[in-house]
């Protein structure tokens, strides 16, 4: 079987990890761009996805590139405890929680891709423009070249994986008529800072008033030989009324963002000083999309943000792209019609992230900042007098279901295969 993968971003790499790991050797990434750099800032790798790249031989290797969060917390503006929860294994999971650098896990992926599958499995300034079904299976995938004497070819394949992103060129084949992302008309700005660690190391802090909202974490747990640690922070502003889509990002081009938090402080934590000592800043606006009826049509279908883009909430989006990748990788290896293997996937996936897309886009877990600030925008003495705990509690609960990255779910034997027994820097506990 002849498998093409259009992204050669987090889903697609793992995707065609997965591929092999079920004996498929015909598995070849399309990549738009002419060379992959390790750009971009922070992820999260909840422990479901922490435990799906353990059985694929990756995730002791992927924890000595970040850090193990054993802590989250969301708090308000003045830094007062609203929700704090254990993570990973300080939660009760077998698998730990990992914060690493966007660019660092993509170049560790494509990596193994080459040595496992060969040089040529990775095919970069290759970008998927369409496709054609064909009448006897498989598919004709449209695949232009900004360089070499090639400008467009045309490349025959069993199936045909989407996971080119929020403008994925397969998903625009397979909905023409749905347009532009969706827009909340709220703006984020993100970098990442040389700071000491703070909140002893491991933790991860979501600090809000409303409006503004800080989101921050460290990137690696062993301090340089200046005593510092790289930590991820966003910062994202809500837009009440204005712009929506691309034009909110040029509306809010202004650094209004470091003074709205430079009073902002959580224990060791200053938001000013992490702001200040921040290198280059990305500036881009909040965007997801609706869920669809479907992800398979035949021998092609979608995964990751081209299958499910969702507003950045819960630190979600790279780990359900892991478990669309396993997902994809497991239906394929159990029916041996590739079209009844993709509507399995469908099945499998589609439901529970058509869910978590809306969530995200309620907020998830992150509203209880905007429940307490409701009620208590100057502070409060104890959280529970302004919103009770249980609900806190069940909110945050039910989102970590949703997920699937509660402790029973977690522990409970991948539903993608048995795990691999972990070793040493990720060990089961």
């Amino acid at each position: 079987m002849k498998l093409l993968i259009a992204g050669a971003g987090i889903g697609g790499l793992t995707a065609a990890l997965s591929l092999h790991s079920v004996g498929m050797r015909d598995v070849r990434v399309l990549e738009a761009v002419p060379e992959i750099r390790p750009l971009g800032a922070g992820v999260n790798l909840l422990p479901n996805a922490v435990r799906e790249l353990a059985a694929l031989e990756l995730a002791e290797n992927l924890a000595d590139l970040g850090a193990d969060l054993t802590e989250l917390g969301y708090y308000n503006h003045l830094g007062q405890e609203i929700w704090r929860e254990p993570r990973g294994w300080a939660g009760g999971s077998r698998w730990p929680q990992l914060a690493l650098h966007r660019g660092a896990l993509q170049t560790a992926l494509a990596d193994s891709v080459r040595a496992r599958l060969g040089d040529a499995a990775i095919t970069t300034d290759a970008r998927v423009t369409g496709f054609t079904p064909l009448p006897g299976g498989g598919v004709e995938v449209s695949v232009a070249h900004r360089a070499g004497d090639r400008v467009t070819e045309r490349i025959r394949a069993d199936v045909l994986v989407g996971a080119d992103g929020l403008r994925s060129a397969v998903r625009e084949a397979l909905y023409p008529q749905e347009g532009e992302p969706r827009s909340n008309s709220t703006t984020v700005w993100r970098g990442v800072t040389r700071c000491a660690p703070f909140r002893g190391g491991h933790a991860m802090v979501v600090m809000g008033d409303g409006r503004w909202k800080a989101v921050v974490y460290p990137l690696a747990v062993r301090p340089d030989t200046e005593g510092l640690i790289p930590v991820n922070w966003a910062i994202s502003r809500a837009a009440t009324e204005g712009p929506q889509g691309r034009d909110a990002a040029a509306a809010a081009s202004d650094d209004g963002f470091a003074a709205a938090v430079a009073g902002w402080r959580c224990g060791d934590l200053r938001m000013a000083a992490l702001v200040a000592d921040s290198g280059a800043v990305s500036s881009f606006p909040m965007l997801d999309r609706d869920p669809v009826p479907r992800w398979s049509f035949g021998t092609v279908t979608l995964l990751g943000d081209a299958a499910h883009a969702m507003a950045p909430m819960g630190s979600n989006a790279t780990t359900q792209a892991v478990l669309d990748a396993r997902s994809l990788a497991h239906a394929l290896a159990t029916h041996d019609d590739p079209v009844a293997a993709l509507a399995a996937y469908d099945r499998d996936r589609r439901p529970r992230m058509n869910r978590l897309q809306l969530l995200n886009r309620a907020k998830g877990p992150e509203v209880v900042i905007d429940l307490v600030h409701e009620r208590a925008p100057e502070g409060f003495g104890r959280v529970g007098d302004v919103v009770p705990t249980a609900r806190l509690a069940q909110v945050a609960r039910a989102y970590a279901r949703a997920a699937g990255f509660d402790v029973p779910s977690v522990n409970a034997p991948s539903p993608y295969g048995r795990p691999i027994r972990p070793r040493s820097a990720v060990r089961e506990r």
